[in-house]
């Protein structure tokens, strides 16, 4: 069966449609800033207005290039549709940060084209894979209608822009069952309706309402509407784009914080077991071996924290910039390890001067992740789950050689494919990071970058966290990486949020050949 590249173009072109939309709705807002004089000089509604219209005109052209085709959908061309998704999608939500202005960065205002689009390029694919790794130095210097673009981008990378392709338009067919499971985040997505336009339909409410309960809860603790709104966006998606440049540092609000926390853990559980709650299955959810086991892991993680800054209370102080009491301990530790766990990244203390143990115990973090079927990124707690049993039964095989015991999680039975598989993830990640820091090494030689900054920058995007450590750490930026590294960046994003496998197919000669 030839690879069918005209139904890939077709859908393309729907999508250029969806975001274009998205930009034009944006630039409204720009309308509504310009008349009320907080965006005088109208150059950021120009620019997305301009893009708008890019994004309506090369998606007609894509549509009427695919207009006659066949009713044929299939595997590849689900991973096609998706891997060039996001990189058009990233290509063109680029382009109003590129048209309004370039974005400061340390190579000065005679940067060369290439190298300002590459940062526009690596802000836009940091949205769209809710990795949250920002070139922007100065946030204030921002037009708030391209701030509400930037958390926008977040928003629709939460649960996929292709899992909201699927939701909005049935002209996939039975493709889109293919395209789903390619698309959505987690190792095994939880079905939650027999039919996937359904599920992607429901997954989508329950996002929508989750977005409105938490804008409505930061604007009674005393947040504006705008930062809410952009704050929730960058929230569920498990993003941590901010309004500010301090992240949620800037609001001191004891009431803002607890509210953050509990949607940033809303966020990381697997989105599934909502529709369960909704159906009223209540021990269903309380057993899930997966919810008990990230919800743990929050918990030890936390304490670890804790008791390490406890016993350096001066790093509390001198990263909070509040008074270290118990309670002030604990609730900074308690946002950032849900904070990295989840993959948001928003940062309530700069952790960068913590100590040993509390900086180690969130870069293991960095690679645990959220759970699967959730907006969060890492190898997901389900995995871990699987390649621990794994480990387990293994050794227990090494002593007691004639016992068979299958491998569960629950009362489910793991197969022997998914073993392989989550084992092959695992590795696969580990290798990625391993040459992800190589190459930011030898690419940044001239910038002197240590292992630690490198290393934690290569987990921070592959893992779609955004801060990591030295830096790169919780107060920094990645505009002084070259654009040879942000390009390395950018593809650890996309290799992170759509789990490898989909991406690196791609590059298989066998992929292209007739089957």
């Amino acid at each position: 069966m030839n690879l069918e590249l005209r139904v890939v173009i077709r859908q393309l072109g729907f999508l250029m449609f969806v975001l274009a939309a998205l930009i034009a709705a944006v630039a409204l807002f720009a309308v509504y800033e310009r008349l009320t004089g907080r965006s005088p000089h109208g150059a950021d509604l120009r620019a997305l207005s301009i893009t708008a219209f890019v994004g309506f005109f090369f998606g007609g052209l894509l549509y009427v290039a695919g207009r006659r085709t066949p009713e044929l959908f299939g595997h590849r061309e689900a991973m096609l549709l998706v891997a060039a998704s996001w990189l058009l999608g990233a290509a063109l939500a680029a382009l109003p940060y590129r048209l309004w202005s370039a974005f400061p960065s340390d190579a000065g205002p005679a940067a060369h084209d290439f190298d300002t689009y590459v940062n526009c390029y690596f802000e836009a694919m940091s949205g769209l894979t809710t990795t949250g790794a920002t070139v922007v130095q100065a946030t204030g210097a921002l037009p708030r209608s391209l701030l509400l673009w930037r958390a926008l981008t977040q928003w629709l990378g939460g649960l996929g822009i292709v899992v909201l392709f699927v939701a909005v338009f049935p002209l996939l067919g039975v493709g889109s069952r293919r395209l789903y499971r390619v698309e959505a985040p987690g190792p095994s997505p939880q079905g939650v309706r027999p039919r996937i336009r359904d599920t992607a339909r429901i997954l989508w409410l329950i996002y929508l309402g989750l977005t409105v309960a938490e804008v409505l809860a930061l604007r009674l603790c005393g947040m504006g509407w705008f930062d809410a709104v952009c704050h929730t966006f960058a929230t569920l998606a498990t993003g941590g784009f901010s309004t500010q440049d301090s992240s949620i540092a800037a609001y001191p609000s004891a009431a803002v914080h607890v509210v953050v926390i509990i949607f940033m853990i809303l966020a990381g559980i697997n989105f599934g077991l909502y529709h369960q709650l909704l159906q009223r299955q209540w021990d269903s959810v309380k057993k899930d071996p997966e919810l008990r086991l990230y919800l743990t892991i929050i918990l030890v993680a936390t304490v670890i924290v804790t008791i390490s800054l406890l016993r350096n209370s001066s790093s509390v102080a001198a990263s909070t910039g509040e008074e270290a009491t118990l309670g002030t301990t604990v609730r900074h530790s308690l946002f950032q390890v849900i904070s990295i766990q989840t993959t948001t990244g928003f940062c309530s203390a700069d952790f960068d001067l913590w100590g040993f143990a509390a900086k180690a115990t969130l870069l293991i973090l960095m690679f645990i992740g959220a759970s699967a079927g959730s907006t969060g990124g890492g190898i997901k707690v389900m995995r871990i789950m699987i390649a621990a049993k794994v480990l387990l039964a293994e050794i227990e095989h090494v002593y007691r050689p004639k016992v068979v015991r299958p491998v569960k999680i629950g009362k489910a039975v793991i197969e022997p494919e998914l073993k392989l598989n989550t084992l092959v993830y695992v590795l696969g990640i580990a290798l990625l990071f391993a040459v992800g820091t190589v190459l930011i090494m030898l690419l940044e030689t001239a910038n002197g970058v240590d292992i630690t900054s490198a290393a934690s920058a290569a987990a921070a995007t592959l893992n779609n966290i955004g801060p990591g450590l030295a830096r790169v750490g919780a107060t920094q930026d990645y505009a002084w990486f070259t654009a040879s590294s942000k390009l390395v960046m950018s593809i650890l994003m996309l290799l992170g949020r759509l789990e490898m496998f989909t991406i690196i197919v791609l590059f298989t000669p066998r992929f292209w050949r007739t089957q």
